[in-house]
């Protein structure tokens, strides 16, 4: 028989808990167990702390969230030692030392401790103002006794789509700056750094996860930071191999070294498993099999339930993969994959032109044997979405020097010849010559107006 628990060590083991007595009393007359048998069953069940309260500082960052009046505050675990208020501290991989203001606990709100020691989870407050130096998964140490080695388990996550980010009014740059730092403390997987574009300005290059995490990304940038961005088509990272076997990664289509100097392009594969009914079996092969995918094998798990594997391109999933799977299969397919490394394949940069002037934002990659089918679309897409000028728009697809698809958007012409009436037909052909080199003079000068929607085009080809 277990002897009577002390009230002063129920009220400790209850204030451990993070909860007051009246709800451990409401639980009692819930369950029909006595207050001592509840805490007994806690103490006995819940394992205590694995760790050395005696040993250097070893604490895991698992969260961090921006406060505008304290900065960065960081949420942390200690795995082995103890920290006080005051002590001076590092993080361990980014190598920044800080002062501890303040370390407390988290509860309904944050409750500040002089002392957290082996197996406490709480929070750190250092006046820390630059996001990229509190990274979610390091180790914070001591400075005057640091521990041999961080917490394993932290690596840089490694973005898989690649996207532009803009905002829609130009002054607003920094605005989106400061929130996708904001953002990015905790969500970790999220990367960003500046680009320029001659057709939307200043913004970023994000780094993304997948199509989800990009989608998600979009959302809370208009939720939570109220920002109107133009996200430009999703695309992969490729390694470029140059005619001395120089490599490099290339994140934009923009950043393609000249064709005469590459040997060879490795686009990144990816292991799928597709799994679905059999009814669907025959229009889910045919769409990987569009997508330049390998059938590995399939098997089928219980009843009409079968798992389909492929070896796909990544580039070939990141735009609509996942909308006409779902489509094919009316919902009844679910899709996942694993990076499976770089694969050489024959792919070729596809530029559009505005009147002889590429447009970086729609540049894309694609393979050799789908350049002619794209080009010809994305042109006939941009004839239906850039509205009409005063001088004629040549919009040109061209892979290298090679024009492979034209469209031409007509001029919006005046009656220059409507207040002649009668008279030779040599005044006629004057007033047609004075507008025709008005016409070529305005070209020149002129700048075509496309709009935000033909940034997406590549998206809805079909």
């Amino acid at each position: 028989m277990q002897s009577a628990m002390p009230d002063e060590v129920e009220d400790e083991i209850i204030e451990l808990l993070g909860c007051k007595r009246e709800e451990i009393i409401r639980a009692s007359a819930r369950t029909g167990m006595g207050v001592e048998e509840i805490l007994n069953a806690i103490v006995e069940r819940v394992p205590h702390p694995v760790g050395d309260p005696d040993a250097p500082l070893q604490a895991l960052i698992f969260d961090s969230v921006f406060n505008s009046f304290r900065g960065i505050i960081a949420y942390f675990k200690i795995e082995n030692g103890c920290i006080r208020k005051g002590d001076k501290v590092k993080f361990f991989n980014t190598g920044k030392e800080y002062d501890a203001d303040e370390v407390g606990v988290l509860r309904m709100d944050m409750v500040p401790r002089d002392v957290m020691t082996t197996g406490d989870v709480g929070y750190i407050i250092s006046g820390i103002k630059t996001s990229t130096e509190v990274k979610v998964g390091d180790t914070i140490t001591h400075v005057a006794r640091p521990c041999d080695k961080a917490i394993a388990g932290f690596e840089e996550s490694k973005p898989m789509v690649f996207a532009g980010v803009y905002p829609i009014e130009a002054d607003e740059f920094e605005d989106l700056r400061a929130s996708l730092e904001k953002l990015q403390l905790n969500d970790a997987s999220l990367s960003f750094f500046p680009e320029s574009s001659a057709a939307l300005g200043f913004g970023f290059r994000c780094g993304f996860l997948g199509l989800l995490h990009m989608e998600i990304v979009q959302e809370r940038l208009d939720r939570e930071f109220d920002m109107s961005v133009i996200t430009t088509v999703p695309n992969v990272s490729y390694m470029v191999y140059d005619k001395q076997g120089n490599a490099t990664e290339v994140h934009n289509p923009s950043g393609m070294p000249d064709l005469t100097l590459i040997d060879h392009i490795e686009e990144p594969y990816i292991d799928a498993s597709i799994i679905t009914t059999t009814e669907y079996i025959g229009p889910i092969m045919t769409l990987c099999l569009d997508k330049r995918g390998e059938l590995v094998k399939q098997q089928f798990i219980a009843g009409n339930r079968v798992e389909i594997y492929f070896k796909l391109p990544l580039g070939e999933i990141v735009i609509d993969f996942y909308d006409k799977l779902k489509s094919i299969s009316k919902g009844y397919a679910s899709f996942d994959y694993h990076p499976a490394g770089y694969r050489p394949s024959k792919l070729i940069k596809l530029d559009i032109l505005l009147n002889g002037e590429p447009v970086d934002a729609l540049s894309t990659l694609t393979h050799v044997d789908n350049a002619y089918d794209l080009g010809r679309r994305m042109c006939e897409k941009l004839k239906e979405l850039i509205p009409r000028q005063q001088f004629d728009i040549a919009i040109q697809a061209a892979i290298g020097s090679k024009i492979i698809a034209r469209e031409t958007i007509k001029q919006v012409r005046k009656d220059v010849t409507a207040k002649c009436y009668g008279g030779d037909v040599s005044r006629k052909r004057k007033l047609l010559e004075k507008q025709k080199k008005g016409k070529k003079r305005m070209k020149q000068i002129g700048n075509v107006e496309v709009p935000q929607k033909a940034f997406l085009a590549v998206l809805k080809l079909d």
